[in-house]
């Protein structure tokens, strides 16, 4: 092949490379302008606009099939962009949600708050009061889920909220997160068997509890073992109060098996537990363990005598009590004779009731040896013994060795001449100078006479503020001369608040007295008429 012929066919190669390589146009510059638009950070790129649209149905030199493949792969990658940036922006709105909700959900404080606000109490970081608040399961379980935001709590109070009854194991679960609890009040919540159960097993957890009340709930007769089983030696327990539970004598025997573990116990109360008495010997017997014992109410517990000579073998080691309660034992009258030896040497004791104990005329003679020696004597009740006042022997008159006392009942003792204007005399001596409620009411059988005597020495009582005179519900009876001698009383008793005639028939002439009295006076009495 001759030099020209390869000359010419390089030639014709080269012209036709040049024809197919495609020559750019002003239009090519302006779509490569909307095609290769990026955002410098990397977002989101940009659909294809109108004018793209337009100038891709043309054909500038390229190919339909390469200009629609290079669409076809910038649509794509624009989709992938898109995906990864909403997937990248939908992270951020949860991470930015968990924290909103995070930021915004109640602390344990502001959840106290509003629980307490919805029961209307105010909250107490230290004393949780929610007394009658009719409670229901669910509050109880709310009030459990509050309990670890309160480890200063000293007290809880749930009394008369029955709902708590059956619900109580999941608040005591909660228990050890308040362990410095001293105070726990349960009376009438309805508990349960296994509410009893579960307390026992939280005295563990809360070794610093002082006061437990469990009154009036009468399920707990005959399951106080469950409870008991778990106090241990050293329970540090000042004041436990078992009233009206329906115990039983085998609850009694459980309750003395621990009061050797309870040396700090100063108030017991089994009041109303009228089946208590049958074991009241085995409980007299332990009450030695607890020689700081300061209050002992047995109110209405089925004692009989035999039970009342226990109880006064163990008053010697009982030197700290301060109030003794034996009231509403019909049973144990006649027991004082022989079993009120040791009652004197409660130097200490300031409140003796005795009321409704069926006393008789010989419980009435020994009584009125030993009451006299009770030095620290402040409030006396006698009433509803009928012996009282039908008794030749002065127990009232010997109420003047008692310069503390501070209250005495003598309602419906039955006070004839005799032991009435012995109590007359002491208003004219002035050796209860210091009393400030009396009870004298329900006592029909005083005359006129007395009441006339007793009136005129009533104004030695300057610090009287309670006084009842009422007669009993069956009767009526019209007020006697002795009434001009109780107003004039009245201007000279500066502390008097209350008066009580319930009963008594006023002339019209004394009831407009009465009822001036007040504003002649200017004082504030309240007459109970």
């Amino acid at each position: 092949m001759s030099a020209d012929l390869l000359k010419g066919d390089t030639q014709s190669c080269q012209n036709k490379s040049e024809e197919d390589i495609p020559k750019s146009s002003p239009f090519d510059f302006v779509i490569k302008q909307f095609q290769g638009k990026r955002s410098s950070s990397g977002k989101r790129k940009e659909q294809p606009s109108a004018i793209q649209k337009f100038f891709s149905g043309f054909d500038f030199g390229k190919s339909e099939g390469k200009e629609r493949q290079e669409i076809e792969e910038t649509e794509i990658n624009n989709c992938r962009a898109d995906d990864q940036s909403e997937k990248e922006n939908l992270s951020v709105e949860d991470e930015s949600s968990q924290l909103i909700s995070e930021a915004e959900s109640p602390s344990g404080e502001q959840r106290l708050n509003q629980f307490m606000q919805k029961l209307g109490k105010k909250p107490n970081s230290k004393n949780l009061d929610l007394n009658n608040c009719a409670l229901s399961a669910a509050d109880v379980t709310e009030l459990a889920s509050l309990l670890p935001f309160l480890p200063e709590l000293e007290e809880i109070s749930l009394s008369w909220n029955g709902c708590v009854g059956g619900t109580l194991k999941t608040l005591t679960a909660q228990f050890h997160h308040v362990n410095l609890l001293k105070v726990l009040r349960l009376n009438n919540c309805r508990l349960s068997a296994e509410d009893v159960t579960s307390l026992g097993e939280a005295f563990e957890v809360v070794p610093q509890l002082e006061e437990l009340d469990l009154s009036w709930n009468s399920n707990i007769g005959g399951k106080l073992s469950l409870l008991t089983k778990k106090l241990r030696k050293g329970c540090k327990i000042k004041l436990l109060k078992i009233t009206d539970c329906n115990l039983t004598a085998r609850d009694g025997e459980s309750l003395a098996e621990i009061l050797n573990v309870l040396p700090n116990l100063e108030v017991l109360d089994l009041s109303i537990n009228k089946h208590i008495g049958c074991s009241m010997k085995v409980i007299a017997q332990d009450l030695r363990n607890v020689p700081g014992l300061k209050e002992l109410n047995l109110h209405m517990c089925g004692l009989k005598q035999d039970s009342l000579q226990g109880l006064d073998t163990a008053l010697q080691h009982l030197t700290a009590l301060r109030k003794l309660d034996i009231s509403c034992n019909k049973e144990i009258g006649g027991g004082f004779k022989d079993s009120a030896a040791h009652l004197a040497s409660l130097k200490n004791l300031e409140v003796l009731d005795l009321h409704q104990c069926c006393v008789t005329e010989e419980d009435v003679t020994v009584l009125s040896q030993v009451i006299p020696l009770l030095s620290s004597l402040q409030e006396l009740n006698l009433s509803w013994n009928k012996n009282i006042g039908v008794s030749s022997d002065p127990l009232l008159g010997r109420l003047r060795f008692l310069p503390k006392l501070r209250s005495v009942a003598i309602s419906n003792c039955g006070l004839g001449k005799e032991s009435f204007s012995s109590l007359a005399l002491l208003s004219h001596d002035g050796h209860l100078a210091r009393l400030q409620k009396l009870d004298l009411s329900y006592n029909n059988t005083i005359s006129d006479e007395g009441w006339m005597v007793f009136c005129q020495g009533l104004t030695v009582f300057k610090e009287l503020s309670e006084l009842d005179v009422s007669l009993r519900p069956s009767s009526c009876r019209a007020c006697g001369t002795w009434f001009s001698e109780l107003l004039a009383a009245l201007t000279k008793l500066p502390a008097l608040a209350e008066l009580g005639m319930q009963r008594w028939v006023l002339s019209e002439s004394q009831r407009k007295q009465l009822e001036g009295f007040n504003r002649d006076n200017k004082r504030n009495i309240r007459f109970d008429c």
